[in-house]
């Protein structure tokens, strides 16, 4: 009989908690194919290769794609609308929202695929916020609430959602705040989206900026959701969208393989690794090693060999006392035990296995293990043969050089 998890690890993360961390309710929104694509390292994909990658967040139960910003152009305005037609003609579950500027433009080219399309599209219009972006605009308080109460009421007119997002919020001034927030909701907004641009928060800096927003929406008595967008210049966007949702945030947002501007954005991967782990998450990730492929593959992005779940050495070890504990797990049919053994992410849960690895480092549990997955039998002289050569070497083994060296042994034993 296979043993739990619980029943065979002691877990400090669970000590003293009664409840789940984060509450169910909350939403998960996928910035991919607009933020994402505001690097300028990557490949902008075609639209077909687009498709595939709405279709697998659609798989993996994301609640809302951002699916561009038609502002940008005729190419854009082209993909967003086949996006949406396609949400509408397959009938996905996935929820399109469009990025806009506070232009009259921005706005209208949303309102012109929704009713081309017949699908209501969130309209999220952002606006720089910041005094650094005050300053260098030379922009005062009322030409910025003038903006934002000439997009909201463009979009609540046309019928369509109407969410306010104010850029590098984690560094703009609370009157700044008060007043755009407050124009925003009295002009109809439904959504404040928090942003954290340049990558600046940390927990404490988003719990002040939530007190501080809640407390605006209080003195509005409007009811308005809340949503956290992160950025990670300082490495802290993933844990900062896990201490959003536990904070009560309505909904969080990222993007594949935290593909964006600069450092990029907080990692939906992760964020549903970590969610699943967290036991708040019920969809399976089976999804996920695909997703991942297709974002690589099509934004032209590698993967990191340490990049966690995904990276190739992410289950991956040539250590001699690591492998024999995992080859021991391996050998008695306990794959459950060798994810455990040294990873703390089940490998199975995201379509990956442990893989034994034979270099400098290893023991004759690795090269056991090897022979015995390649189908071969794992004598006392192959075993001797390949580990002497692997001490020789200043790197793991390739397959190759497995083959190359067993071929020589074989070949001076005469064994076929």
């Amino acid at each position: 009989m296979q043993l739990r998890n619980q029943d065979i690890i002691y877990d400090w993360n669970e000590v003293k908690r009664t409840t789940p961390p984060i509450a169910q309710g909350f939403q998960l929104v996928d910035e991919t194919l607009r933020d994402g694509i505001q690097s300028p390292s990557i490949t902008n994909p075609h639209i077909e290769h687009k498709l595939a990658i709405l279709h697998s967040m659609e798989r993996l139960g994301i609640d809302v794609a951002d699916v561009g910003l038609p502002g940008a152009g005729a190419q854009a305005v082209a993909d967003v609308t086949r996006l949406v037609e396609e949400i509408r003609d397959q009938h996905l579950n996935i929820k399109p929202n469009c990025a806009a500027r506070t232009h009259s433009a921005d706005i209208q080219s949303i309102i012109d695929i929704s009713q081309h399309t017949g699908v209501e599209i969130e309209v999220c219009a952002f606006l720089g916020s910041s005094p650094v972006r005050q300053l260098v605009e030379n922009w005062d308080i009322p030409h910025m609430t003038k903006l934002v109460v000439a997009s909201a009421d463009q979009a609540v007119k046309a019928g369509l959602p109407f969410s306010f997002v104010t850029e590098d919020t984690i560094r703009s001034h609370p009157e700044t705040l008060r007043a755009l927030f407050k124009a925003a909701i009295d002009h109809g907004a439904t959504r404040l989206i928090l942003c954290d641009t340049v990558g600046h928060a940390t927990p404490d800096g988003l719990w002040n900026l939530l007190e501080f927003t809640r407390s605006v929406i209080a003195e509005t008595g409007v009811k308005v959701a809340l949503d956290w967008h992160g950025h990670n210049d300082r490495a802290l966007a993933v844990p900062l969208c896990l201490s959003a949702l536990e904070f009560g945030i309505d909904r969080v947002h990222g993007t594949c393989l935290g593909v964006g501007e600069r450092v990029g954005n907080a990692s939906m991967d992760q964020i549903l690794l970590n969610l699943r782990l967290l036991g708040v998450w019920k969809q399976p990730l089976h999804e996920l090693r695909h997703y991942v492929d297709l974002v690589s593959k099509h934004y032209s992005v590698p993967v990191p060999y340490n990049y966690p779940a995904f990276g190739v050495d992410a289950f991956r070890t040539a250590t001699g006392v690591h492998a024999a504990a995992i080859a021991k797990a391996l050998k008695a049919g306990r794959r459950d035990l060798a994810d455990a053994v040294y990873s703390s992410v089940p490998a199975h849960e995201v379509g990956c296995k442990q893989r034994i690895d034979i270099g400098f480092y290893s023991g004759k549990a690795n090269v056991e293990v090897w022979l015995i997955e390649h189908e071969l039998d794992a004598t006392e002289e192959r075993v001797h043969a390949v580990l002497q050569r692997a001490k020789q070497g200043d790197a793991t083994l390739t397959d190759v050089e497995i083959y190359e060296c067993l071929a020589h042994l074989d070949g001076r034993s005469g064994a076929v």
